[in-house]
Order: C-alpha cells, then structure tokens, then sequence
C-alpha cells in the first residue's frame, strides 16, 4: 500500500510517500479502507520527536481515520465488511479498573492511534475492533474525519471536566485551531456566552461565525485586560487553552473568582509561572485534559449527526502532499481541520 512513512525524526521534509507493508489483522481488529485523515499538532510533535515516547522507527502517523471495513477479525461482531466506519482515536486495555469505570483516558496504557501505533496516513490501517465507531450520518469523508479527536477532547474539556453551565463566559484561546472550533460550537451549544481569541481579523470573523459572542485578537491585544473589558471587570468562569506558556498565564489572569481553567497543550511552552496567592486566594481550579473518555466522544456525536456541532475543515489535500500540511499547521496559516485523503 502508499502510506505517509517517516524513519527519522525532524522538519516535514523527513515525510515520505511510498510503498508500505500491508498492515495484518488480529482477530479483534478491523482493516480500514482509509478514505480520509484529519492532520492533528500531536502529528506534528511526534514527527518532531517527543521526549520520552519511545518510537518504533519507520512509522505512519494520523489518529482521525474513517473509512470503510476492508476485513473483520473473527471475534468483531459488530462490523461487517463494507461498513463504513469512524474510528475512536484512543487507544486503552479494556480491562482496568478505569476502564471498567468508563474512565478509559486514565488507563495507564491509554494512547492514540499513530502515536505509537501506526495510523491512518496510509491507504489501509489496522484498528481494534472496539475502536470502530457507527459513521455519523451523511457526513462527507473530509468532514468526518475532522471530527474525532478535537470534538473528544474539547467535549472532556468544557463538559467533562469544566462542567460549563449556561449563562457563563467562556473563554475560548486559539479559534482557529481544529480543538478550538470545536469548543465554540461546543461552549455555545451549552448556552455560554464565548469569548474566542485568535491571531487575524480573517480568523475572528470565522470565530463569530461559528457562534463567538466577542472575539479578542491576541496578536495585538492582551487576553487578560480583554477578557475583563468584555465582562465587566468580573472574569471569565471557564477558560479553554492549549497553548501554554505565557498564554496559560494570561488565561488563568482571565478567570472570574472560583473560576475554571482546563488546558490540553503546550504548543508555546512547556513552562508558566503561577501565583499560589492568586490560585488560593481567589478558589481557582487549573485543570489538565488529556483527549477524554470513550463515551464522551459518543456523546459529541449525537449533536453533529443532528447538525448542532459542525466540523470545520480548513482544507483537504491529498496524502501524497503530508508535508504541505504540515507545513500549513506549523505557520499558523489553517482555520480548522486539514484533511488528507488517500
């Protein structure tokens, strides 16, 4: 098969378009026909080399495949050949504790397709038949494979961990990201009034568009100082980052008293300062996320079978041009989802 493979770690330039191995099923594994996978960030940092993830060399990224069932493992009763399939990105044991829970994303063996195992830049990829989730409605390939892993990790974000009420501010860092269109839809749909930043006049009209009540441009504006303008003075009650860094700080001087901050990145920095005095004194809760529950992404998709939750995809090209959207992900020139189709 033609696949996206790389042997060594660096820029876009180590990604390659050629012939790969077949993958071969286990009985519980479904072979996918891939027809369409969204590009995520953790492409990018796995490409890059991320410190401590022991990585088999070649390897095949991408975690958002859908696609039709090529072949059924022998004990996968709930697929049959030709079905078409989105695939659940994460990857967990089953059989935890947490698992056992419903909290699959605690499980010490949790992870994501094409973070170690290979994924779905490729024509074909193996999944486990667990992971192969009903297709959502009439959907076209590129849509939903701009689905899964943004709208899983910003519903465990803003739901899950959050619980963002109705009536509340949001604010929302980062709109053009794919994990950031999701949470405006997501913020929105929850009956918060949303507060999104990006970095171009361009961006925060597709902000709006989306359902952004106001919009902050943080390439010439500060987050903070904004945030407070827009509520009064009061603060926002939850605030959704995935930048880290100097943005973390600046979101978290953003909160309302008692307020929530939940990030899922360090696209920025690794590194913040916090004050503890500010953390205590004003009852702030800082909270990290890590994709979410199995159920959760369950749930995200009833709202965009119905047409609540629309994914945003910024542009789709095909396979053998991975690194051109690498390269577009990289100069923060993308608004949602680049997808890329085999």
């Amino acid at each position: 098969m033609k696949a996206v493979v790389f042997d060594r770690h660096g820029g876009p330039e180590v990604l390659e378009y050629r012939e790969a191995p077949d993958p071969r099923i286990a009985p519980d594994e479904v072979l996918i026909e891939v027809r369409a996978c969204a590009v995520n960030h953790l492409d990018l940092w796995v490409r890059q080399g991320l410190p401590g993830l022991d990585l088999a060399l070649p390897h095949i990224l991408g975690s958002d495949v859908v696609g039709n069932a090529a072949a059924v493992g022998s004990v996968v009763r709930h697929v049959q050949p030709g079905d078409r399939v989105l695939v659940l990105p994460t990857l967990s044991c089953g059989a935890c504790a947490s698992c056992l829970a419903g909290d699959d994303n605690l499980c010490r063996d949790h992870d994501v397709l094409g973070r170690r195992r290979d994924g779905g830049y490729a024509e074909q990829v193996a999944v486990p038949g667990a992971n192969c989730l009903a297709y959502p409605g009439d959907l076209r390939w590129e849509q939903a494979a701009a689905v899964p892993l943004v709208f899983l990790t910003a519903w465990h974000m803003l739901v899950g961990l959050a619980g963002l009420r109705p009536g509340e501010d949001c604010l929302v860092i980062g709109a053009g990201s794919g994990v950031g269109s999701a949470a405006i839809q997501i913020a929105r749909l929850l009956g918060a009034r949303v507060i999104a930043t990006a970095g171009s006049d361009a961006k925060l009209e597709r902000a709006r568009s989306l359902g952004a009540h106001e919009v902050v441009n943080h390439a010439t504006h500060e987050i903070a100082a904004e945030a407070r303008r827009l509520t009064a003075r009061k603060g926002v009650e939850v605030a959704f980052e995935h930048a880290g860094g100097p943005v973390l700080e600046q979101a978290i001087a953003s909160l309302a008293r008692g307020g929530r901050l939940v990030t899922c990145g360090a696209t920025l920095g690794r590194e913040a300062r916090l004050d503890v005095n500010q953390l205590f004194g004003r009852q702030l809760r800082v909270m990290g996320s890590w994709m979410g529950r199995r159920s959760e992404l369950v749930e995200a998709l009833r709202f965009v079978r119905d047409g609540r939750l629309v994914p945003v995809v910024d542009s789709v090209l095909p396979l053998a041009e991975a690194r051109r959207a690498h390269e577009r992900i990289e100069a923060r020139q993308h608004f949602g989802k680049i997808v890329l189709v085999p």
